[in-house]
């Protein structure tokens, strides 16, 4: 699943803070399926014949690897949950000149 792309009528301000909202809801999703694997690689049980400070090191950069991959294809939308949430607390763009005047 991807996010929307933005369009190309959108000032390059909104554009740019839309493309940073993008960037830092997958960051948030990312940090959370970490938190998320971490979690359930502690509660798998006792330890292996090999596992090892080195063994360790290279599961969590798999995880972390893994929990960055998944954010970054939407595998759980958070990240597009969090923008639509945004995006309906964004105050509306002002009324042009032809829209108040029927007021």
């Amino acid at each position: 699943m991807q996010i929307s792309s933005v369009s190309s009528g959108v000032q390059p301000a909104a554009s740019a803070q839309k493309a940073q909202l993008e960037k830092t809801a997958k960051q948030f999703e990312a940090i959370f399926l970490r938190q998320m694997i971490g979690t359930m690689r502690q509660s798998g049980g006792g330890e292996g014949i090999f596992d090892s400070s080195a063994t360790d090191q290279f599961r969590d950069m798999s995880d972390a690897r893994t929990a960055d991959t998944m954010a970054e294809k939407g595998a759980l939308g958070i990240a597009e949950m969090l923008l639509r949430q945004y995006e309906t607390r964004q105050p509306v763009a002002a009324a042009g000149p032809e829209q108040d005047k029927g007021e």
